[in-house]
Parts: C-alpha cells; structure tokens; sequence
C-alpha cells in the first residue's frame, strides 16, 4: 500500500500522533511531510508506505497559511503557548500594510529558540526550557505572498502567507512587529495548502476509522506534476541507463500500466530514479 491520506490536523494534538493514528489504521509504515506543531491546525499529508520516500521533493514545496498576529506584545515561544508580556504599540492596519513588501521574496530570518533546530546536538526547544542563552544563525527563507486580509481586534490582524519550506511564521511574526517598532506574537495558524495537497481536498482527523480510511488514499502518481515517460526499454527497471527520446527531467514511470515510479532523463538517457511501488 502507497500513496497520500491528507489529513486535515486539530490543534492541541502533535504531527506525530496524527501519523502514529494513521499508521495504526492501515497497519502500515507512515511519515509526514513537513511537521505542525500542536498549536497549529489545517493541512497535514501523511505518506502511506514507500510514499515517504517522497519526503525530500515535498520539502520544497510551497505552503500557504492563515495566520494572526498580535502586536503589542510578546512571549518567549512566539506564540500565545507562551507567557505573554505586554508592551510596545499597536499599529494600524495600514501601517501593517505598508510594512508587508519588505517581508517578500527571499529574505533572512533567524528561527525562534523554542524550535527543532539543533544546537550542537540539541534540540532549540530543549536548550530554551532549561534556560540556555544561545544563538541561532539566520538562514534563507522565501516568502512569495504576505498580504492582510482583515483586522480582528485591536491589537490583532489576519495574514495569508505564502512561503517555501523551513519558513517559520512565529519568526514573521516577531520581525513584522519589530520593523513596525513594537513587539508581536502569533495568536493562530493554519496550514492551508503544502504542495498539491489543499484544506479544501483534505479530510478531518477525527473522521478516520478503520473502515473508511482506504477511501482517502491518494495515489502516489496522483499527486506528482510529471509527464509520463513513454516508450522505455524494460531494461530501466533494472538500474540500466536506456535512450529514449524525451527532454531533461522528472518523469513517471509505468511498468504494464502499473505505476512503478520516478525516472529521471539527462541528455537522452532515462534511469530509474525512485522506486515507489
């Protein structure tokens, strides 16, 4: 068995636990692609089998999220788990507005503290809760749309965000504020799109039981944007190199109509590249 479930998670409920269920039901190995943590609801896919093996192409992708954003306040984890500590301004919407260009394209941020990134073989979380002073390097991140769709309250506005993987919204959160010349936190998030897999396709966690799971596996090949490779010698299904009449790149691969996996194509030679059956 191989393919997506694109589970939509609640909040207060870990990315582990979503795949641990998953994995209970189909008595199959699972993974997903690309954590949320537990304050985070929306789009969760969950790869069934030798799909996980697809980890590192979905990494890329782009994702899309709905956000708030307080302002005039701060915690220590960026988000309202933390405890919250007032002071700074609040702007108005259209100086918000006006500040959200700077935040587009590729841009440098430096992960929160409470995160996943290691230090030194540590955990940044880890290193936080036990009161730690340590930095973290600021990485490339790109940020391809950051518009404000709606003031909420006072003091907290609604964003939809588009970015590319390893984007931390906390971290936007906090930089947005800063460049508006206050302190700022993420009230709520949502993933609402990663890659090909949307809110609107996925399907609600607490709806998954054992008798209807299998309805909602997608297609490893369903969800993949490669042509199919026509016309391959069968010695590729071997590891051989074979000719083939196609430009560079990804493609999928069919073996008797079966779809066996990806094949990639470099001046005029096809080769086998994963297998995903």
């Amino acid at each position: 068995m191989t393919g997506f479930i694109n589970v939509l998670k609640p909040e207060g409920v870990g990315s582990t636990k979503v795949v641990g269920r998953v994995k209970y039901l189909l008595k199959t190995p699972c993974g997903h692609l690309g954590t949320l943590d537990p304050l985070a609801c929306g789009v969760l896919p969950v790869a069934v089998g030798n799909a996980a093996r697809l980890f590192d192409y979905f990494l890329s992708k782009q994702k899309r999220y709905f956000a708030r954003f307080v302002f005039g306040a701060t915690t220590a984890t960026l988000d309202r788990e933390g405890e919250i500590v007032r002071g700074g301004r609040v702007p108005s919407a259209e100086e918000v507005r006006a500040a959200l260009p700077a935040f587009v394209g590729d841009i440098m941020q430096v992960p929160p503290q409470y995160s996943a990134v290691s230090v030194n073989g540590r955990r940044g979380y880890d290193l936080a809760r036990r009161g730690a002073e340590f930095d973290l390097p600021p990485k490339k991140v790109h940020v391809s749309a950051f518009t404000l769709t709606e003031q909420t309250a006072e003091d907290e506005f609604c964003f939809d965000i588009a970015c590319g993987g390893g984007t931390y919204i906390r971290s936007l959160a906090r930089d947005l504020a800063a460049a508006l010349g206050t302190t700022g936190y993420m009230s709520f998030l949502c993933r609402t799109e990663s890659g090909p897999f949307t809110f609107s396709t996925g399907v609600p966690f607490n709806v998954l039981t054992a008798e209807n799971v299998r309805d909602f596996l997608i297609p490893t090949q369903d969800v993949l944007p490669f042509p199919v490779l026509e016309g391959a010698d069968a010695r590729i299904f071997h590891g051989v190199g074979v000719p083939v009449d196609a430009a560079d790149g990804q493609y999928k691969l069919f073996s008797g109509g079966a779809f066996y996996g990806i094949a990639r194509v470099r001046d005029g030679i096809a080769r086998a590249e994963k297998k995903l059956c």
